[in-house]
C-alpha cells in the first residue's frame, strides 16, 4: 500500500502539471484533499495555533472532554468516561476511559494527562494562555493537577462557571499526548517539542504518517480507535495554494475534496458529479468606531450606521458564498449564539435617527481596510451607502500587519475587521465585545472594546463577569444572549456578517464534518460510495 500511495501521489502531481483531460479516480480507501496548508507553523498541541494545525489535532488527538464528529455542538466525554465536579471547591475529578491506547500501543494513564497539561504550562507557547486561565503556573502545577491510575483531579482558581472550565479543557492545548513516547524524544529540555512538530503521539482516529511542510500531510487510520475505526485508511492533504489548480484537480478526479475554491469556481463546477457543502465559520466581520475620535462618540451615529449597510445586497453579490448576515458577537454554529438580524438597509431611517439626535453632518471618517478582496470591494459599497446619510468614509487600504498594529495602538478612526473565538465558550468573545475594565492607554487588553477605546459601563462589565461564573447552563446562555442583544443595539460596533466556507467535493464522498471552527473538522466518518 505504501508503494502504491507513493506512486499515486507522484501521479497526482504530474496530472496537475499536465492538465490531463482524462478523469482520474482516487483509491477507494484513500481520501485526497486539496488545501492551502502553508499556515502550519507547529503541530505540537502545546504550540500549534494555526487553522490547519487545529484541524490536524482534532483528528489525531483526544481530550478529556471534547466536541466530536457526531455532533459538533455537544460537549461529550472524550478520554474521560465520567467526571464529578465540585464547583465550591473548584475541583473536577475525571475517570479515564478503560482500554484506550496511544498509537504507539502504550496504554492511556493519568500520568499522560498530567504530563500533557504540565508541558503546555511549562513550555508557555502560543496557546498556553487558554489553560493558564485556570490559574495554573509552573510553580503551583503539582498542587493543581494530580492523579493516579485512571483518575485525574484538576483544581482551578477563579470565579468560573463549570461550562467555561469544561470548554477550556476541550480546547486544542488540552490534547493528551503519549508521555512515554514524547519524553523519549526530548532534546535539550524541549519536552519533545521539536519531535512532536513532525510526528504524532495521540490516541485519535488518525496518526501522522508523513508531513512535508507546504507540500503534504498524510494521516493513517487508527484501527483501534475507541469509537471505531475510520472508514478511510488514509487521508492525504495536499498543499495546493492556487484555487484554480484545486478546481482542476477536483474536476479531473485527482482529489476528492477541494477546500479553497472561490465562489465563482464553485459555481462553475459541472452540475453532475459534484456537490458543495456550505459551512458557517467562526469569524465575525464588523466595523468599529474609535471612541477617541469625538465625531464618532454619538450613539445615534452607531445606531444609524446599522441601517446603512446593504446586508442582503452584499451577501447576494460580492459576498455570495463567502459570508452570511449575522449581527451578534457570538457566531452561529456555537451554543448560545443570537441569530436575530433586526437591522436592514434603510437609509431614510438612518437619516432620521441622525437628524433627531442633532448630529452635525457631513462628517469625514478614515476607515482602515485590508487591501485585498473581498474587503476592498465591500468597503467601496459601504462607502457609497454611508455617503447617502452624510457620513463620508475615506478608505485607507493597508496590509494585515499594518492595520492590526495601528488597531492595537488605538490610532485608527473607523476600521473594518473580523474576530474569532480562541476556544469554544461565549466568554471568549464576550470579553472582546462586552468587557473593558481599564480603558486607559496603559491598560492594554487584546479586546476590541479596549482597542476602540470604548469605556464599557460598570453594569455591562459586571454582567459579563457574572455570565462567566454562572453555574446554571440555561441561565448562563440567556445572560450571553442578553449581552449580545445589548452590544448589537448599543455599542460602537456594526456587526455585519459571519464567514461561510464552501467545500466542493466529489458526489461519492459523504460523512465529511466541518463545524464552525477549525477545531471541528473531522474525517473519521468520511466514506466514498
Amino acid at each position: 500500500m505504501k508503494t502504491h500511495l507513493r506512486h499515486f501521489t507522484a501521479a497526482l502531481t504530474a496530472l496537475a502539471l499536465l492538465g490531463a483531460p482524462a478523469r482520474a479516480e482516487t483509491p477507494p480507501n484513500v481520501l485526497v484533499v486539496a488545501q492551502n496548508i502553508d499556515d502550519i507553523v507547529a503541530l505540537d498541541p502545546a504550540q500549534a495555533y494555526e487553522f490547519t494545525s487545529s484541524e490536524y489535532m482534532a483528528n489525531v488527538y483526544d481530550r478529556l472532554v471534547q466536541y466530536d464528529a457526531e455532533d459538533t455542538t455537544a460537549l461529550v466525554g472524550g478520554l474521560a468516561e465520567s467526571w464529578e465536579m465540585d464547583a465550591d471547591a473548584r475541583t473536577i475529578t475525571f475517570k479515564l476511559r478503560d482500554g484506550v491506547s496511544f498509537h504507539s500501543g502504550n496504554p492511556l494513564t493519568a500520568a499522560d494527562v498530567i504530563y500533557s497539561f504540565k508541558r503546555v504550562v511549562a513550555l508557555n507557547k502560543n496557546p498556553a494562555f487558554i489553560l493558564t486561565q485556570l490559574g495554573w503556573t509552573p510553580e503551583n502545577f503539582e498542587e493543581m493537577v494530580s492523579g493516579d491510575g485512571n483518575t485525574v483531579t484538576l483544581k482551578y482558581q477563579g470565579e468560573f462557571s463549570p461550562a467555561f472550565v469544561m470548554n477550556v479543557l476541550a480546547s486544542r492545548p488540552a490534547s493528551i499526548v503519549d508521555s512515554q513516547l514524547v519524553m523519549s524524544h526530548e532534546v535539550d529540555g524541549d519536552m519533545g517539542n521539536t519531535w512532536l512538530n513532525t510526528n504524532s503521539a495521540g490516541t485519535g482516529a488518525f496518526t501522522m504518517q508523513m508531513y512535508r511542510p507546504a507540500e503534504m500531510l498524510r494521516l493513517s487510520a487508527n484501527p483501534d480507535y475507541y469509537k471505531g475505526a475510520p472508514k478511510m485508511e488514509q487521508i492525504i492533504i495536499r498543499h495546493v495554494a492556487e484555487a484554480a489548480t484545486q478546481q482542476l484537480l477536483l474536476e479531473n478526479g485527482d482529489v476528492d475534496i477541494a477546500r479553497n475554491m472561490t465562489p465563482e469556481q464553485v459555481a462553475a463546477l459541472p452540475e453532475e458529479g459534484f456537490k458543495v457543502g456550505i459551512h458557517p465559520q467562526a469569524a465575525i466581520h464588523f466595523i468599529s468606531f474609535n471612541q477617541k475620535v469625538p465625531a464618532l462618540q454619538s450613539e445615534a451615529l452607531w445606531e444609524a450606521s446599522r441601517y446603512l449597510i446593504d446586508y442582503e445586497g452584499l451577501t447576494s453579490t460580492l459576498l455570495k458564498g463567502q459570508m452570511e448576515t449575522h449581527q451578534a458577537f457570538w457566531p452561529k454554529g456555537f451554543p448560545g449564539a443570537l441569530e436575530d438580524t433586526p437591522f436592514s438597509y434603510d437609509p431614510e431611517k438612518a437619516k432620521q435617527i441622525l437628524a433627531d439626535a442633532g448630529v452635525e453632518l457631513p462628517i469625514t471618517v478614515e476607515m482602515d481596510v485590508f487591501n485585498f478582496a473581498p474587503f476592498t470591494d465591500v468597503a467601496q459599497s459601504i462607502q457609497a451607502s454611508f455617503a447617502e446619510a452624510g457620513i463620508n468614509f475615506d478608505i485607507v487600504p493597508g496590509t494585515t500587519a499594518a492595520i492590526i498594529t495601528k488597531y492595537r495602538a488605538r490610532e485608527h478612526e473607523a476600521i473594518m475587521l473580523y474576530w474569532g473565538p480562541d476556544f469554544n465558550d461565549p466568554h471568549s468573545n464576550a470579553k472582546a465585545f462586552a468587557y473593558n475594565k481599564d480603558n486607559s492607554d496603559d491598560g492594554y487588553a487584546s479586546t476590541t472594546t479596549w482597542r476602540n477605546a470604548w469605556a464599557v459601563s460598570d453594569e455591562m462589565n459586571a454582567r459579563t463577569m457574572a455570565a462567566l461564573s454562572e453555574s446554571d447552563p440555561a441561565k448562563r446562555e440567556e445572560m450571553y444572549l442578553d449581552l449580545q442583544r445589548d452590544v448589537q443595539a448599543n455599542a460602537p460596533f456594526v456587526i455585519m456578517y459571519q464567514a461561510t466556507l464552501q467545500v466542493a467535493m466529489d458526489e461519492d464522498v459523504s460523512g465529511y464534518v466541518h463545524g464552525a471552527s477549525s477545531d471541528l473538522v473531522f474525517y473519521r466518518l468520511v466514506e466514498k460510495n
